[in-house]
């Protein structure tokens, strides 16, 4: 017997929310936009009505008001979006365990057996569409299908406020004639090398050998080409479900000009500190620190450093993002820098580690220390506890995120941060 499986996304979801805060924006020719005095001026979401006047995600703020000179424009609130995504995913799990998300306003839910009370998953995903708009005044969109590609394709087939059955019967006259990278995990690149067989539909890679998708990706390849013959079997995980990441990174854009090594500084050790914060939230420590900045010319690099001894210690992710920019950067030679992300990789389980090292000594000392500060930042708040490299300087980054010393955990793989999204 098939599974059923329902893609759920709510419709505009920043936008959407933004209305519901403030009910006199509905109908409204309305953009959600970061702040164009911090450089953030991009569309981040925008209503149906303003969708109609051309405006795209990822314009930016004087391209949506040169098509909708009338466009209000409302900052992003992540307290809110929080609030209702909590709200939705609480509707969500009391049909099913199984509700895996895929952000704040996306996810899968497995309803197989849902006939018995509700006849089919398409009337389910009818209760659940109804039950958000007269709750929450959100509409969602569902696709409801026996595979999780399927499913999330229905959902994005038809918007707003619908519900669109993929099935055994219908699902190669629905979806093999959409683009190949209307697909779930198809970006520009694997797309341009398709295109270069000529394989552009999603039907076309359905058809196309398996030994040739093998070759071309690998392992993605094989789980590529199932996705599109409808045998994909990728179970949806239980809402409580916490997957190890793979990483752990936290960015910042700044108002100013990186120039010198000091201020460069101060924003590595404030990204650093939530960073650490959050690996001890997790019960992680990590094996390897990563390091990316953006110059004002826009230019990027990574570059990362194993550790000699895994760590959830500030001080030791701070100093070790700092030697690498020490060692590929010279603000003398170089333009100044934009944007600084610090990562951490090589995530395991603290009580996993076995420690064996005699620089263990002082990498436990300032966890420690660490650990003490995290017990009076859940007490007090975040800001209660700051690194002297940071007070009262403007480079230091804020963490927006961090609410009475607690950072909610994210479901996704890579756990990142960029506190001026």
């Amino acid at each position: 017997m098939d599974r059923i499986i329902l893609h759920a996304d709510v419709n505009n979801f920043y936008a959407s929310v933004a209305m519901c805060v403030n009910p006199e924006l509905k109908g409204k020719a309305l953009i959600v936009c970061g702040d164009p005095e911090k450089r953030h001026g991009i569309v981040l979401a925008k209503s149906n009505l303003a969708k109609q006047y051309g405006i795209k995600t990822g314009d930016t703020l004087n391209e949506a008001k040169r098509k909708a000179p009338d466009l209000i424009v409302v900052p992003p609130d992540y307290k809110q979006y929080m609030k209702y995504s909590n709200l939705i995913y609480n509707i969500y799990v009391q049909y099913t365990p199984y509700v895996e998300s895929f952000g704040l306003d996306e996810c899968w839910l497995d309803v197989t057996g849902c006939e018995k009370q509700y006849g089919s998953g398409e009337n389910l995903a009818n209760v659940i569409r109804e039950r958000i708009k007269n709750e929450l005044g959100l509409t969602v969109s569902i696709g409801v299908s026996f595979t999780k590609v399927f499913a999330k394709l229905g959902s994005d087939l038809k918007k707003p406020d619908a519900v669109t059955v993929i099935s055994r019967d219908n699902y190669k006259g629905m979806i093999w004639p959409l683009k190949v990278d209307e697909m779930l995990f198809i970006g520009k690149s694997m797309k341009q090398q398709l295109a270069r067989i000529d394989v552009e539909t999603i039907g076309e890679l359905a058809t196309l050998p398996i030994d040739s998708c093998i070759n071309m990706f690998g392992k993605v390849g094989e789980k590529l080409h199932a996705a599109a013959n409808g045998i994909e079997n990728d179970p949806v995980k239980p809402y409580n479900y916490n997957e190890l990441p793979e990483s752990v990174s936290n960015g910042s854009t700044t108002e100013k000009d990186i120039c010198d090594t000091h201020s460069a500084a101060v924003l590595i050790y404030s990204l650093s500190e939530i960073i650490a914060f959050r690996l001890r939230q997790y019960g992680l420590i990590a094996g390897g620190v990563s390091l990316t900045v953006r110059d004002n010319k826009l230019s990027a690099f990574t570059r990362q450093e194993k550790l000699i001894t895994y760590t959830a210690s500030a001080q030791e992710i701070a100093e070790t993002a700092l030697n690498i920019l020490k060692r590929n950067y010279s603000f003398t030679e170089k333009p100044p820098l934009r944007m600084i992300t610090v990562g951490t990789y090589k995530l395991i389980r603290k009580d996993e580690y076995a420690q064996a090292s005699l620089f263990d000594d002082e990498n436990t000392k300032n966890t420690k220390i660490d650990e003490r500060i995290d017990k009076l930042r859940t007490r007090y708040g975040y800001d209660i506890v700051k690194r002297g490299i940071v007070l009262n300087d403007s480079y230091a980054c804020d963490a927006k995120e961090v609410k009475d010393g607690y950072l909610p955990f994210d479901k996704t793989k890579n756990v990142t941060d960029d506190n001026n999204k």
